[in-house]
């Protein structure tokens, strides 16, 4: 088998449908197996695969594993030379399978490759990060990676100023397709379960560099990426929390003592200025009442988390039952 092809779904019936229906004949000369691993969906996924597409395997978990588990069901399942992780929500355009596994080819040091990701009016989503430093935090919390968009210099994790426009080694890949070599997984491991949702894809490539492997944006391959799945606009409170937790993980797994109390502390300083911003939306500007509301709620959850997570008092884990039903956007 050339490439595996795998899919995590929860409850996302439509994207699904339509990323399945995009790899129809998806490589004229390769052989490819294509893996649903589905998170015990409730809206008909599992018996729109079972019936629209007899020619996928359907690998049926008995809960939501979270996005890092439910792959791992997947790539545990898969047999080809190279494994590729879609999120539900893509569709694949045309090409875009065979011009990786070529570019894989040709390339042996590379480790994973990431194509071109598009919105869904075609144009450019950034799907490329920096590792996270105290510098590139703090340019974010202060609005300077916004002031000046085009900078490197100012930039946040996001690389705004990067066009896509060529091949590039890059820290991080965005987790919403990725194309690995086997061999490469099989060296550094799978995904790192301890991250429920958020952030493996960020250790996952930082754990690649380390074993020797390139990390490269491709942009001879193009999906577009709908981002269907909003976890924000369904929870909130649940999305930052984890994401805050999964930042803090990644920050003590590779930084010191004195790393983790800064990003601590800037982490602090963001929620303090989004709860006092929501508090103005909510008294000053009636029709963004709802929305003021709601960033203050999710301030105050994070900073509580926050407090809670600080050395001498009782640490919030990823996997805790409040957020073991969330899915990945």
């Amino acid at each position: 088998m050339d490439i595996s092809i795998v899919i995590l779904n929860y409850n996302d019936n439509e994207y699904l449908k339509g990323c399945l229906q995009s790899l129809d004949h998806c490589s004229k000369s390769r052989q490819v197996e294509i893996i649903v691993s589905d998170n015990a969906s409730t809206d008909g996924s599992i018996e729109m695969v079972e019936s629209e597409f007899p020619h996928v395997r359907l690998l049926k978990n008995n809960e939501n594993l979270g996005f890092t588990k439910g792959n791992n069901v997947g790539i545990r399942a898969s047999t080809g030379r190279y494994v590729f992780l879609l999120n539900s929500d893509i569709k694949v355009l045309d090409g875009c399978i065979d011009a990786l596994a070529q570019f894989l080819d040709d390339n042996p040091e590379v480790g994973i490759a990431g194509p071109k990701v598009l919105n869904q009016d075609l144009s450019h989503q950034s799907s490329c990060r920096q590792y996270p430093s105290l510098w590139n935090n703090f340019c974010q919390v202060a609005g300077l990676a916004k002031f000046f968009r085009g900078s490197k210099f100012f930039s946040g994790e996001h690389m705004f100023f990067f066009k896509g426009d060529r091949v590039a080694d890059v820290d991080v890949l965005v987790g919403c397709f990725s194309a690995l070599r086997r061999k490469a997984i099989d060296q550094v491991g799978m995904l790192d379960e301890n991250f429920y949702m958020y952030g493996d894809d960020l250790d996952w490539c930082r754990r690649l560099r380390q074993g020797g492997w390139r990390v490269v944006f491709y942009p001879g391959a193009q999906v577009i990426h709908y981002m269907g799945t909003s976890t924000t606009k369904k929870d909130p409170v649940r999305y930052s929390l984890l994401q805050q937790q999964s930042v803090l993980r990644y920050w003590r797994k590779y930084h010191s003592r004195a790393g983790v109390a800064g990003i601590q502390g800037l982490i602090f300083l963001r929620l303090t200025t989004r709860w006092i911003t929501g508090l103005l939306k909510y008294v000053a500007i009636p029709f963004k009442r709802d929305e003021g509301r709601t960033r203050m709620r999710t301030s105050s959850a994070c900073l509580r988390t926050l407090f809670a997570d600080c050395p001498g008092r009782e640490s919030a884990t990823p996997a805790s039952p409040a957020l073991a039903t969330m899915p990945r956007e």
